[in-house]
């Protein structure tokens, strides 16, 4: 049977596994906004700041990561045709991460490299570790190991890599004994293999299926998503290998275009899965999906931009804009459009399996889980909030950065009231 559109998933995983996941997300969202909020005077200084370096980890690790998490676990069984091999490791991934999170995001606050930090940034490794594992043993024991599959499985690799690199820079920071710079030289290294073999890695493997699926569209172009594969590991790996020779940050222009080259190749795919579509009428989470997708260019702009300016020492508020274009726009547009797509199928299903099921009553929609009202008043408001603090990084108007950091803040109260309607749905 097809529910919601989302015919073809297979039900392997239970929801105890994924369910936890996007509730720590959304309070997450929450957290980071109301931080955003006070602290809007971050603007201006630094990218390397306590409140800076506290907000982009809950949103790049309690946000996206934990979010994404949580829908691999349900969406690997779609991915490699087969199951996900442990739900005992699905649940230790999400215990370490939890805990190992805050005390990261208090450790950053403080400003204080301490235990507090270095627990939180083993926490966080030893959950990375178990989602690993999930993956490997599960994608080695399917039937088929398509495309998808070895874009899922580079990018948990590259997530590893990233915590791990993290942890190194944590017990680095006080005196070089690790690496023979400071731990600040490397900050930008840690962070694109995260943003790049991550989150833009496992886009293209995820998004590749689902928009196709959710478009009811039968295109597919194998040699294409091989050709978004190639290009994007080039070009990560490309950086990383400028950036370690000591080159000069002109040489990244070469990385910066295979990354981009990806981006346009995968929009491209995207744009014909729309043109084959069957499903003519499209839902706002579909429409705000395909929206994050050409958000994808504004950070690899902005890059190009901080690369020719701050070498030079100018503007570098533009550093604050790329960070915040990744995080609250791209990816954030990705997590908003998905959720109610995904989750909805899940609480489902949890609620209204075979047994529970009775004939004198039938069962709602998946999409009648949640508000459409209350998701239209958040695309809303996130899209304004988005627009307008963006441009209150390029004027640096200290009124206008509060004002869209409110709404942020209103756009995540919202979020989270209707991930918790849908959460706590009853028969």
């Amino acid at each position: 049977m097809a529910v919601g559109g989302m015919a073809g998933f297979q039900q392997t995983t239970t929801y105890k596994v994924v369910l936890p996941f996007y509730a720590y997300g959304a309070l997450s969202f929450l957290v980071a906004t109301a931080l955003l909020f006070f602290h809007t005077d971050l603007v201006g200084e630094h990218h390397f700041n306590p409140i800076t370096l506290t907000i982009t980890h809950i949103m790049a690790l309690g946000w996206g990561t934990m979010v994404i998490l949580g829908a691999s676990h349900q969406l690997l069984p779609v991915l490699i045709s087969g199951k996900l091999q442990s739900v005992f490791l699905g649940h230790l991934a999400f215990v370490f991460t939890a805990i190992g999170i805050p005390f990261l995001a208090a450790g950053f606050y403080n400003f204080r490299f301490d235990w507090v930090l270095k627990t939180g940034a083993t926490l966080v490794n030893l959950g990375v570790i178990c989602y690993l594992i999930n993956v490997i043993i599960s994608i080695r024991k399917s039937e088929k190991q398509e495309i998808h599959a070895w874009f899922m499985l580079t990018a948990t690799l590259w997530l590893f890599t990233t915590t791990i690199f993290g942890l190194l820079l944590v017990f680095n920071y006080h005196g070089n004994n690790i690496f023979p710079e400071s731990s600040l030289a490397y900050l930008s290294l840690h962070a694109h293999i995260g943003i790049i073999g991550w989150f833009l890695t496992l886009v293209f493997g995820v998004g590749s299926r689902l928009i196709p699926l959710f478009l009811i569209s039968k295109y597919t172009s194998p040699k294409t998503l091989w050709a978004v594969y190639v290009l994007v590991n080039l070009g990560l790996i490309s950086f990383i290998i400028f950036r370690l020779s000591g080159l000069s940050e002109y040489s990244y222009y070469f990385s910066i275009l295979l990354i981009m080259s990806a981006v346009l190749i995968f929009g491209n795919y995207c744009r014909m899965a729309y043109k084959t579509r069957i499903r003519k009428k499209v839902d706002m989470q579909v429409r705000l999906s395909l929206i994050s997708i050409i958000e994808m260019m504004l950070p690899v702009f902005t890059l190009i931009i901080v690369i020719a300016l701050l070498p030079a020492g100018n503007n570098k508020n533009l550093a604050i804009l790329y960070g915040f274009c990744i995080f609250f726009g791209w990816i954030t547009a990705i997590i908003l459009g998905m959720t109610f797509k995904t989750m909805p199928f899940i609480v489902w299903n949890k609620v209204y399996q075979k047994g529970r099921r009775t004939a004198s009553s039938t069962p709602p929609a998946p999409k009648e889980l949640f508000s459409e009202n209350l998701y239209r008043a958040t695309m809303f408001s996130y899209l304004t909030g988005f627009v307008l603090f963006v441009l209150g990084i390029i004027i640096l108007n200290p009124i206008l950065l509060k004002i869209a950091a409110c709404i942020l803040l209103i756009t995540a109260i919202l979020y989270v009231t209707n991930v918790s309607k849908t959460l706590f749905h009853k028969a």
